[in-house]
């Protein structure tokens, strides 16, 4: 009987902590009875997932500085994850504006509420997975995100292209996923638990096989390594990002990678870090090279990211090819596997957010009135349309890591971890990375201001609305070129409650 209360106990206790995915989960299914029930306006179910944002934001505020297994230790809530969190939902909540101001979902002729549904459910299996602390809940969580995504990446059917991209990302997702299940299920037969914790324990007294158990890391680092676009799992990201609706390339170009990037930094953390040693560096169990088999994931991802997109004249190709080489910036603060590699991690990934949407945006609102993502579409956009060229500029140039922008801070943090982690060799090759970012980024400068063409014409006008929010993603882009600190000492702060 004292069994059964402690359980309930427990549950009600995990239950007051689960409010943020109680919210999405209420969400889910209010958005898609409105949907149903009223029938105008047409994007109401918009108008509620929105609001249903909001209020898991604020129920997401109220976690702070928890520090809490929940579940029987299925899920963790701490700093770390509610930091992670936070980039999803105000990424999410973005990319639903741009939803809006959308003409590719043309909205006049089918209805949203499934769109928005299976947003709000891609948040609720982000959500899980950022928190995850069980092997089989990683896998759950990945599924259920990735089912909602495979659908909005074919969202717009009457496209060819589109259709080609979600069966594309089914047959990858469905390999990765094989291939993820199986080291599982291997790391599951040698410890006799599911749970990271339990398995750190079985690391650290040295019952496991060290082989089996370093096949079966890496079979699940396949499986993270599907979700960020690394090299080699990322033949689907070019074909799936330029075959997506814009909203949802834009989407997964940072939120998924965003869940993906927490998930893998927890699944190190808690497994194969001895907690017993507290220091700034993680002290990895056993004698196998994990920085070694990051590393050379990281040079592979942002080597051919940056390479490949040299040639690519699609600028979602473009920007497809550049989002794989930011994963393998991102990758060696990873490889590091210290304190500060990941706080540069964070810090990354919320300038790398409010960049890479810009760009997006700017892609989506000339795509929507030229019916052309071609780079050749941008010649002489500098001059007809100065605010829209400067803006697009200020992402390009921080998107390269170049100062005074955003994106020069985040790299900075990004070289300076991997330094002080002793991979001089590693931050050389990121820096002549970016060197030859810098080439394609500004091909599209050099045509906004040193190419006349009239496929922009001068009858194109955007609305107040887009160019207001070109306008306010350009400025924090640059504010945070010079102001950082707060959000330095928020990701610091954030890695002290990092439960592993």
């Amino acid at each position: 009987m004292t069994d059964i209360s402690s359980i309930t106990s427990e549950l009600i206790k995990s239950v007051s902590f689960f409010k943020p995915e109680t919210t999405l989960t209420v969400g889910i299914i209010l958005a898609i009875l409105l949907d149903l029930i009223f029938k105008k306006p047409k994007q109401i179910a918009g108008y509620f997932a929105l609001a249903v944002l909001v209020v898991t934001g604020y129920y997401l505020l109220q976690q702070s500085g928890a520090e809490i297994k929940t579940f029987r230790s299925l899920l963790v809530i701490d700093s770390f994850g509610i930091f992670m969190k936070l980039i999803i939902l105000i990424t999410t909540i973005i990319v639903m504006i741009f939803s809006f101001l959308s003409k590719e979902l043309d909205p006049k002729n089918s209805r949203l509420g499934e769109y928005f549904t299976l947003i709000l459910g891609m948040v609720f299996g982000m959500f899980l997975l950022v928190g995850s602390a069980n092997l089989i809940m990683i896998y759950l969580s990945i599924e259920i995100m990735s089912i909602s995504s495979y659908i909005l990446a074919g969202y717009t059917r009457e496209i060819r292209r589109a259709s080609e991209a979600s069966l594309k990302y089914v047959i990858f997702g469905a390999v990765s996923s094989a291939i993820m299940l199986y080291g599982i299920s291997i790391l599951f037969g040698l410890a006799g638990s599911l749970n990271l914790f339990d398995i750190n324990q079985q690391l650290i007294s040295g019952n496991l096989n060290t082989v089996p158990v370093i096949v079966a890391g890496i079979m699940i680092i396949a499986g993270f390594g599907y979700k960020i676009s690394a090299v080699p799992f990322h033949f689907w990201t070019p074909d799936v990002y330029e075959g997506a609706p814009i909203t949802i390339t834009a989407y997964l170009s940072v939120a998924s990678k965003a869940a993906g990037f927490a998930v893998m930094l927890r699944f190190f953390k808690t497994a194969f870090v001895d907690a017993s040693f507290v220091s700034e560096s993680w002290h990895l169990i056993g004698n196998f090279d994990w920085h070694a088999v990051i590393a050379v994931l990281s040079i592979l991802t942002m080597t051919l990211g940056n390479l490949v997109a040299l040639w690519q004249d699609n600028m979602k190709r473009m920007l497809a090819y550049s989002s794989i080489a930011h994963a393998g910036y991102l990758l060696m603060a990873v490889s590091v596997m210290n304190n500060t590699g990941v706080s540069a991690v964070m810090i990354y990934f919320v300038f790398y957010m409010i960049m890479n949407l810009g760009a997006f945006f700017v892609v989506q609102i000339i795509a929507d009135k030229t019916g052309s993502e071609h780079m050749s579409d941008y010649a002489g956009l500098g001059h007809k349309y100065p605010v829209i060229g400067v803006c697009m500029t200020i992402f390009l140039v921080s998107l390269t890591g170049l100062p005074p922008t955003a994106g020069f801070i985040g790299k900075f943090y990004v070289f300076t971890a991997v330094i002080k982690g002793g991979y001089l060799w590693l931050a050389v090759i990121g820096i002549l990375n970016s060197v030859v970012s810098l080439y394609y980024y500004m091909k599209v400068v050099r045509n906004m201001y040193l190419r006349q063409s009239d496929a922009v014409t001068d009858k194109v006008r955007f609305s107040p609305v887009s160019v207001a929010v070109v306008i306010a993603l350009a400025i924090p882009t640059l504010i945070f070129g010079i102001y950082f600190s707060s959000l330095v000492d928020w990701a610091t702060h954030s890695i002290g409650i990092f439960i592993g």
